[in-house]
C-alpha cells in the first residue's frame, strides 16, 4: 500500500523569508548584534529556532543577510548620493539621508551599521569586523567620488579626497550616534546644515 509523502519540513506554512528578514533587521537594529537574542529574533520573525537555522543558518549568517538588506534598503541613500552632480551635493545628500534614516519614527533610532556591534564581546569579533568593513566600504565609495570631483575641477586641486571623505563619514556616524541618543531630527538637520556652510571645510 502506498503511503503519502510528507512535504518539506523546516519551514512552517506561511513562512515569508523576506518578511522574516525585515523583522530580524529591526531586532538587530534596535538591540545590536549581541543584544538580539535568538528568542527575540524568532519571536519577531514568527518562526521556530529550527526554521531560522534551516532558512538562514546561525545568528551570524542571519546578521550578514540582514546587513545586506539594510544596505539595499534603509542605507541605500549612500549609493544614490554618489550620483549627485557636485561634491557638495553628495555631502548634503549623505547627511540628509543619515538624518532621515536614523530618525524615522517607524524604525529604531540610529544606524544598524554604526552601533550594531560596538558592545559585542570577543565572541562577536567576526561581526564587529564585518561592520568595520561595511563602514570602510562606505568611506571608500565617498573617497572615490571626491577623487572624481578633484579630477573634474569640482573640488580644488589640493583637496585631499581621503581626508574629506573621512570628515564626512565621521560626521555622518556622529549624527547616527546622536540620533540613537534621542536627539531629534530637526536639531540633527541643523547640525548637518552647519557642516555644509563652508564647503569644503578645509
Amino acid at each position: 500500500m502506498e503511503t503519502k509523502r510528507s512535504g518539506p519540513v523546516g519551514r512552517p506554512r506561511g513562512f515569508d523569508a523576506e518578511e522574516a528578514l525585515e523583522r530580524a533587521m529591526l531586532v538587530f537594529w534596535r538591540h545590536g548584534y549581541e543584544g538580539a537574542s535568538t528568542a527575540n529574533l524568532t519571536n519577531a520573525m514568527g518562526i521556530s529556532t529550527t526554521s531560522m537555522y534551516a532558512a538562514f543558518g546561525n545568528k551570524e549568517k542571519l546578521f550578514r543577510r540582514v546587513l545586506e538588506r539594510y544596505t539595499e534598503g534603509p542605507s541605500a541613500y549612500l549609493v544614490r548620493a554618489m550620483e549627485e552632480p557636485t561634491a557638495r551635493d553628495v555631502a548634503a545628500a549623505v547627511l540628509a539621508g543619515t538624518v532621515r534614516t536614523t530618525t524615522r519614527p517607524a524604525n529604531p533610532q540610529g544606524c544598524l551599521g554604526v552601533h550594531g556591534a560596538l558592545t559585542a564581546s570577543d565572541s562577536g569579533q567576526e561581526v564587529r569586523d564585518l561592520l568595520v568593513a561595511w563602514r570602510n566600504e562606505g568611506y571608500s565609495s565617498v573617497r572615490e567620488r571626491f577623487q572624481r570631483a578633484v579630477d573634474d575641477g569640482d573640488l580644488p586641486a589640493d583637496t585631499d579626497p581621503g581626508l574629506l571623505a573621512r570628515y564626512l563619514t565621521t560626521f555622518a556616524h556622529g549624527i547616527a550616534v546622536q540620533a540613537a541618543s534621542g536627539v531629534d531630527r530637526e536639531e540633527l538637520q541643523e547640525l548637518a546644515d552647519a557642516a555644509l556652510r563652508n564647503w569644503p571645510p578645509f
